[in-house]
């Protein structure tokens, strides 16, 4: 990192500066609280992330809001969040790190097409000044990035803005872009 190798770094300090959202991430059996913040806290701080990626409604209608447990491994009253329930919870849970770099592993697969339009028209908003590499194989949700890299055979075959790779006759982004698209006229 800055043509620093990473061994260099203290792990702690490094694990600091990423904020993932994978594929395969994990919540626990705990509050919706725990589960962004990790620690027992004031919430208050946490609302405006809560607005943000559209978890308020779901919150909103709990008894106990942010204080209730999911699942019921540990709590028979406990909730069983939808996937895209889920996937804003991790969502939030990287944003509330507040680290300087985000990292979003096809952050919205389990949500429905209208939250998913939701999450990227705020996406600006939601990662402010923090840089965030967003990792999608569906190029319609690229779309907001202000660079794209294609990579192929292990390299950046392409990069540029969406619109500068549509324009790439033969491009691997715009036979890609121009495959899924089909699928929406």
């Amino acid at each position: 990192m800055d043509g620093r190798n990473i061994k260099e770094y203290d792990i702690k300090e490094y694990m600091t500066l990423f904020a993932p959202v994978f594929q395969d991430f994990k919540l626990f059996g705990f509050t919706i609280s725990e589960n962004i913040k990790f620690e027992e806290a004031d919430n208050s701080d946490l609302q405006e992330i809560i607005d943000l990626v559209g978890l308020e409604e779901f919150v909103d209608k709990l008894e106990k809001g942010l204080d209730t447990r999911l699942f019921k491994v540990f709590d028979e009253e406990g909730v069983e969040p939808s996937g895209g329930e889920q996937q804003k919870i991790a969502i939030a849970r990287a944003l509330y790190k507040q680290a300087p770099f985000v990292i979003l592993d096809e952050p919205t697969a389990a949500l429905d097409p209208m939250a998913e339009y939701e999450i990227y028209r705020h996406f600006h908003t939601l990662v402010g000044d923090k840089t965030a590499f967003y990792i999608s194989h569906r190029l319609s949700s690229c779309r907001f990035c202000d660079r794209i890299a294609v990579f192929s055979d292990g390299k950046i075959a392409e990069y540029g803005n969406h619109d500068e790779l549509v324009a790439i006759s033969n491009g691997i982004y715009a036979k890609m872009f121009e495959t899924q698209a089909q699928h929406y006229r």
